[in-house]
């Protein structure tokens, strides 16, 4: 007699039961996650940046080069490997701020409460949501794939398609990466203090450690032992780069020195172009990146004990962050003067709602940046000017945000030109908090180069709006917070964008640009914010 198919279904044990939750737990993920702007802006923005990675000779630049010109024919194998190297420097980065957020939605929402009261186990479900993670980026990178082939055919250098050597660096390099990407993103949203601003910023710092482990490990590779070595570092480049340099002291027998670069102007002189059609793996190769597969599993197990824990802090929190409020007395004056001019009472209420949730440490850091500015050697106050810039992050970037978590869209935004009123009195009330953290060096260089204080003025314009149109772009602050948080600290490393003692001019025509597009941003979206923030 035929078993009906529920039956059968029921008689296959709470195993089988908790792997239907599994697949349903996956299966809504990724459905929330592919409904947010945010994941069709990544993707739009990942497609453009994969599209400049296969330059022709006549460009003035190169992906992936050694030893300053040479590179490989287009083929499946060198296209699969270029787009691998650049996954591993950005996918692995950007993708965090991709994926992250599941969880503490999940604590937020309460549905983790109904979760717990099933079968499911904790450990399948952070698995769940690691898997979830990597399919996410794993979309990401398969339209990479279907781009890297699309310029193998169009660049015309090698057009013999072999899809495994095209795929095999994805997997190989960047899928471990990936998967360190994904456990870390489980764990910064189990601690509650890494769960918004300070863990986004923390993670980049925590991402160029492992870059700067990765490119250590590249700069040790040319000697024997290491050449030989089976292990290797998160993002895989010391793989690559240990089979680059075989593969040219086979083919030349030369052992001088090598450098391999990502990103870098077209030498002067011509550029020398190799066969590259096939990627041999040593099977112990397989072995080191396999390992951090585990490695990352292992990570994701280990926060087990502590999810109940961090669910319960999650509603703390938020209990906690709703009372917080200082009195501000210490403003009093500030606010004082404010009064005196007409039409500001708006603006008095953005700084107060802004200022008032500042715990005792930010007043302590805002004081000890003044101080660097105004007494340190030039050195000293140029980075303290640098760390004031982005001491205030999460007061920008969550501005044009707070009517959607707070579901006030409708009693804010009905009035009469509300929309217009609050973004002007956000953009200033931001452009305000930084005058104010910039104070010594504005008037150091009013003194000394005007020219530079006029550069700093509009940096400190801009910046508030361009933290309120990302944030109606992608009605997430984690992109404002992260391509600032990177300016900045590419900026630490000798590039002109915040170099306005130096480099004036650059600042005022880049920050001036960028201000004129942020304003152009904030005046066609503003209807569409307000709808949204409404709720209609």
């Amino acid at each position: 007699m035929p078993i009906p198919g529920s039956c059968r279904r029921a008689g296959r044990g709470p195993e089988m039961a908790n792997w239907y939750r599994f697949l349903g737990i996956l299966k809504a993920d990724l459905r929330e996650r592919t409904r947010t702007v945010r994941f069709w802006l990544m993707l739009g923005l990942m497609s453009w940046v994969l599209l400049r990675c296969f330059p022709g000779l006549d460009e003035g630049y190169m992906t992936l080069t050694l030893n300053g010109s040479d590179r490989g024919y287009y083929s499946s194998a060198w296209v699969g490997m270029v787009l691998a190297m650049v996954n591993t420097m950005l996918l692995s980065l950007g993708g965090f701020y991709l994926v992250r957020g599941t969880l503490t939605r999940d604590f937020e929402t309460r549905v983790w409460q109904l979760l717990v009261s099933t079968t499911m186990t904790r450990s399948m479900y952070l698995l769940s949501k690691w898997i979830s993670h990597l399919v996410i980026m794993s979309v990401v990178v398969t339209i990479g794939l279907l781009i890297a082939l699309v310029a193998q055919w169009w660049r015309a250098e090698d057009r013999q398609i072999d899809l495994i050597e095209l795929i095999k660096p994805s997997l190989v390099m960047s899928l471990p990466g990936l998967a360190i990407t994904a456990m870390f993103a489980i764990w910064f949203d189990l601690v509650p203090w890494l769960r918004k601003t300070a863990g986004n910023v923390l993670f980049f710092f925590v991402w160029t450690f492992l870059t700067a482990i990765s490119v250590a490990q590249f700069a040790n590779g040319k000697d024997a032992q290491a050449v030989n070595n089976w292990r290797s570092d998160p993002n895989g480049m010391a793989v690559a780069a240990r089979d680059f340099y075989r593969l040219e002291r086979l083919q030349t027998g030369d052992t001088r020195d090598f450098s391999l670069s990502i990103g870098s102007p077209k030498p002067k002189g011509p550029v020398h172009r190799f066969e590259w059609k096939h990627w041999h793996v040593r099977p112990m190769d397989l072995l080191g990146r396999s390992l951090w597969i585990l490695v990352a599993i292992g990570g994701v197990l280990l926060a087990v004990p502590f999810l109940d824990r961090a669910a319960a802090k999650a509603g703390v929190g938020q209990r906690q962050q709703a009372g917080s409020g200082a009195r501000l007395w210490w403003l009093k004056p500030v606010f004082g003067l404010l009064a005196l001019v007409p039409g500001t009472q708006l603006l008095q209420a953005e700084l107060k709602l802004a200022l008032r949730s500042r715990r005792w440490w930010w007043w302590v850091g805002f004081v000890a940046l003044l101080s660097v500015q105004a007494f340190a050697p030039a050195e000293g106050a140029h980075v303290a000017l640098l760390i004031a810039l982005v001491w205030p992050l999460d007061l920008l970037a969550h501005a044009m945000l707070r009517e959607t978590s707070t579901h006030t869209g409708g009693l804010v935004l009905t009035a009469s030109r509300a929309i217009e009123r609050l973004i002007g009195a956000r953009w200033l009330a931001g452009t305000l908090i930084l005058v104010a953290l910039c104070a010594p060096s504005l008037l150091r260089l009013g003194v000394q180069a005007p020219i530079s204080a006029l550069a700093l003025l509009v940096v400190l314009a801009s910046l508030p709006a361009l933290a309120l149109a990302m944030a109606m772009l992608s009605r997430s602050a984690r992109p404002f917070e992260l391509l600032l948080v990177a300016s900045v600290y590419i900026a630490t490393q000798g590039a002109a964008l915040f170099q306005v003692e130096t480099q004036p001019w650059e600042c005022l025509e880049t920050h001036g640009l960028l201000g004129a597009l942020a304003v152009s941003v904030l005046a066609l979206g503003r209807l569409h914010w307000a709808r949204a923030a409404i709720g209609r």
